[in-house]
């Protein structure tokens, strides 16, 4: 398949009405044709891995692009220098996040790089740092929980941003952390609750969101459970 061929494709199947709605929830709309998550992958399963059409991709600068762009590279094929090309790309959270899920996550340079963006001023760079500390957490099963260690202190550091994206994302990590094992969840918790002392109305949302999740019933019992197989 063709780059001309897939935009065609993702052209057909665009929704202004999506744009709009896609618009409310702080999704930069300015070449963007409303194509939902599921049918671009759908599209890249049927396109299957090609790191020059992901190229090719990310290139045209449409949303849904760049989003499948992230779906169909090939991660041994991505180096440090398109990393950084495409972080700096990023003008939405949605972006971002299928970006660090799809691709970033699966690369060998995903640890450093959650940790250097992590301390980037930029709000998407940023966020990227923390979007790749809770893809890692999802999806890397077969990490040991050292891994993990080294984000606590970034979190924490992190927590007092205010700005929107940033916060989330820095809450995201943490719970996604906390949720892997009950050892990781203690940690977790504890980190939240020195958070939580911080004179910071973004560090005090963070603690506060975090703790209900990992404190809950249904986490807990979930991880009991878990360590009780092993």
């Amino acid at each position: 398949m063709e780059i001309d061929e897939i935009i065609t494709r993702l052209k057909s199947l665009s929704n202004p009405k999506s744009v709009e709605g896609m618009a409310r929830y702080g999704i930069n709309p300015e070449k963007t044709l409303g194509v939902s998550i599921p049918a671009l992958r759908k599209m890249a399963k049927d396109i299957g891995r090609s790191h020059v059409l992901a190229s090719g991709l990310w290139d045209t600068g449409i949303h849904e692009a760049r989003i499948l762009a992230g779906m169909i590279d090939e991660p041994d094929k991505v180096d440090d220098f398109q990393m950084e090309q495409w972080v700096r790309d990023f003008d939405s959270w949605d972006v971002c996040d299928q970006c660090c899920m799809n691709l970033f996550d699966r690369t060998g340079f995903a640890y450093h790089k959650a940790i250097e963006w992590s301390s980037r001023e930029e709000e998407f760079v940023k966020r990227a740092g923390f979007a790749l500390m809770a893809a890692l957490a999802f999806h890397d099963k077969k990490a040991g929980d050292e891994a993990f260690l080294k984000f606590f202190p970034e979190i924490e550091k992190e927590s007092v941003d205010e700005r929107n994206y940033v916060k989330k994302a820095v809450n995201w990590a943490l719970r996604q952390i906390g949720k892997r094992n009950i050892d990781l969840n203690m940690l977790a918790i504890q980190t939240a609750k020195n958070i939580r002392k911080i004179d910071s109305r973004s560090a005090r949302w963070i603690a506060a969101d975090a703790l209900r999740e990992l404190e809950g019933e249904a986490v807990q019992k979930r991880l009991q459970d878990k360590k009780t197989k092993s």
